[in-house]
């Protein structure tokens, strides 16, 4: 599975604020994940991340432009 910076990511469960979506925010061995809906962070490890994400949204911000 691809996920690169900046991907919209859903996942199979919702958050407790009710969204599905996270977006992107690190790539590595571990990756840092936002929720869209309420914009809390979490870090999740690749493996992991992978397991739970259900589609990838691939957004065309590059660079920091819209």
């Amino acid at each position: 599975m691809k996920i690169e910076l900046n991907d919209i990511l859903t996942m199979k469960k919702p958050h407790p604020c009710g969204s599905r979506e996270w977006k992107v925010v690190r790539v590595g061995a571990d990756c840092r994940i936002e929720c869209v809906g309420c914009g809390h962070q979490a870090m999740i490890t690749r493996a992991k991340l992978s397991k739970n994400v259900k589609d990838i949204r691939k957004t065309l911000e590059k660079n920091g432009q819209a």
